[in-house]
């Protein structure tokens, strides 16, 4: 005879009674108070410190101040590309040495990977620009792509060995090497899973590009700085950080949305259903990947 499942036996939770369904409810009208509250607030200040005031805003119509917001966010899409790119690679040869049957190849490449993840992203790139004597935009790229790699490293690492054992292993019984087995067999599965991660962690390089306005890089944030420099009235960071703020919010935004619809045409690929491999949301092939 077949047993039939108890809600109380596929339920991970309590199902929440009247008095916590209020209690909830109240919670939530509460932060939703709290922060209108402090948005008010901060609406208050801006209105208060008078920036919105059309002198404040007038310099952006500018074409020269135009020209150098842009510039200054191409040189960010720029130096973001020329990390992204090498991250990726230097993440799939490191993760390579860490699978490599040789233990020496292993041992090394873990100490790569575990020194890069362990140093901040700053120390490398300040290390590379000062001490190394680096122009601006390869010292940022190398830090970016060192701290990132290592990441990226451990993400192609998991996904692969997440794949089912017996993948590799019907592979291998057809006489395919090793590095056949996991080019064409075990990497086009495991990437299926991997895509959502490694397009957040392309998020947190994209962020970290904001880092080159620390090396004189003449990137977003440095644009902004060199505006606010030479506006004569008082608070003149303000608005240019409200200008700035939601171009790499949206960037950011459009990356994160990207991860989310490639998580979602997974979960509905027939194809990835049969592989035994499911899709992961972003951050959960490895819960230490910032």
């Amino acid at each position: 005879m077949t047993a039939h499942s108890t809600p109380s036996a596929t339920v991970l939770y309590d199902i929440p009674g009247p008095q916590t369904r209020k209690r909830h409810l109240v919670y939530g009208i509460v932060s939703t108070v709290l922060i209108l509250a402090l948005v008010g607030w901060v609406i208050y200040l801006l209105f208060d410190t008078d920036q919105f005031t059309s002198d404040k805003w007038t310099p952006f119509e500018y074409k020269g101040i135009q020209e150098l917001l842009l510039r200054g966010l191409g040189n960010t899409l720029k130096a973001f590309a020329y990390a992204a790119v090498l991250s990726l690679a230097l993440g799939a040869v490191l993760a390579v040495g860490r699978l490599s049957d040789h233990r020496p190849v292993r041992w090394v490449a873990t100490v790569l990977v575990e020194f890069f993840r362990a140093m901040p992203v700053l120390v490398m790139i300040f290390f590379i620009f000062v001490a190394l004597k680096v122009q601006p935009l390869p010292a940022l790229v190398a830090g970016l792509t060192l701290y990132n790699g290592s990441v990226l490293a451990e993400v192609f690492r998991t996904g692969i060995n997440s794949v089912e054992r017996g993948q590799g292993e019907a592979a291998s019984a057809l006489g395919m090497r090793k590095t056949q087995v996991t080019t064409f067999v075990l990497a086009p599965q495991a990437l299926r899973a991997m895509l959502p991660t490694i397009i957040s962690q392309l998020v947190v390089a994209l962020k970290d590009t904001s880092l080159g306005y620390l090396i004189t890089y003449e990137e977003f944030l440095h644009a902004g700085k060199l505006i606010a420099s030479n506006l004569d009235y008082d608070l003149p960071f303000i608005p240019v950080v409200m200008v700035i703020s939601p171009i790499y919010i949206g960037m950011c935004m459009l990356l994160s949305w990207f991860a989310t619809w490639v998580a979602k045409r997974q979960r509905r690929n027939p194809k990835t259903e049969a592989t035994g491999v499911g899709p992961a949301q972003p951050g959960t092939l490895m819960p230490e990947v910032r």
